[in-house]
């Protein structure tokens, strides 16, 4: 068991274990390993190029990893394919917005429901007593999601017609629509201004703590995983730079010349 396991006084919630990605000769991750523990954010951050989003798509089942492992909960992960990665309590936002921008915010979260609602075409054509009680309990999770995230007032309006930071907050609805155990942010800050970004983080918090939902960030807004983050993990090349709390992180020399570059270069 490591330290950070006996200070935390229990299992990870999430282990990656020496996880590597090879893409046609290309690594793309190297060996990386970390634990993520149940009620706590992580934040992952890298250069551009580090391996930050292969990892998230490995955590997702997007990506098979080369080398390594993956558990949640002390059980693999490797072995369930994608659509069946949200049942198990991991749900995830994407760089770019992953929406139907055709349909209303209502439905877009609706879909997030999917993977913990029970049903089948006959049962949902004969409108039996369980379905009609299945639809109503979805109703109004999808509501109370709505109303928490302040997209009530914008529920029935297209998505493809919303600012992109209210998009954004749609897709958060959708992933907190499937209960995850793991919310993977990847990169919520992106084209968001300086005060969206502090109400962002704000949110992250408050999601945490009113829903005990485990967080694993990737941003790249230094200011936003420095303030919210308990732990954090550096990627450089696919490999683990340096790992520790955020003011560790931040005054780590290889972080710096990372971020920063060094005279000799």
């Amino acid at each position: 068991m490591t330290q950070a396991q006996l200070a935390q006084g229990r299992d990870p919630l999430l282990a990656v274990r020496d996880v590597s990605v090879v893409f046609g000769g290309i690594v793309a991750l190297n060996g990386v390993s970390f634990d993520m523990h149940q009620g706590k954010i992580l934040g992952l951050i890298g250069p551009n190029g580090a391996g930050k989003t292969t990892l998230f798509n490995c955590l997702s089942r997007l990506y098979q990893p080369s080398k390594g492992d993956i558990l949640m909960e002390g059980v693999s992960i490797l072995t369930r394919p994608p659509h069946r990665i949200a049942e198990i309590g991991i749900g995830r936002t994407f760089q770019n917005v992953a929406l139907f921008p055709n349909l209303s915010v209502l439905d877009n979260v609706r879909v997030g429901t999917h993977s913990r609602t029970s049903s089948d075409i006959i049962s949902d054509s004969l409108k039996l007593a369980w379905v009609r009680r299945g639809e109503a309990a979805v109703n109004k999770k999808v509501h109370d999601i709505l109303d928490y995230l302040d997209l009530e007032g914008v529920a029935h309006t297209t998505v493809a017609g919303l600012p992109f930071g209210t998009q954004k907050r749609v897709e958060l609805a959708r992933a907190l629509a499937a209960d995850p155990k793991i919310l993977l942010l990847d990169e919520p800050a992106g084209g968001l201004n300086h005060e969206e970004v502090h109400v962002l983080g704000d949110l992250i918090r408050k999601i945490r703590s009113d829903r005990k939902i485990t967080v694993l960030l990737v941003e790249h807004h230094m200011g936003l995983v420095m303030s919210i983050a308990d732990h954090v993990v550096a990627l450089n090349f696919g490999r683990k730079l340096a790992e520790g709390t955020p003011a560790q992180v931040q005054a780590d020399p290889d972080v710096i010349k990372a971020y920063l570059g060094s005279k000799d270069q």
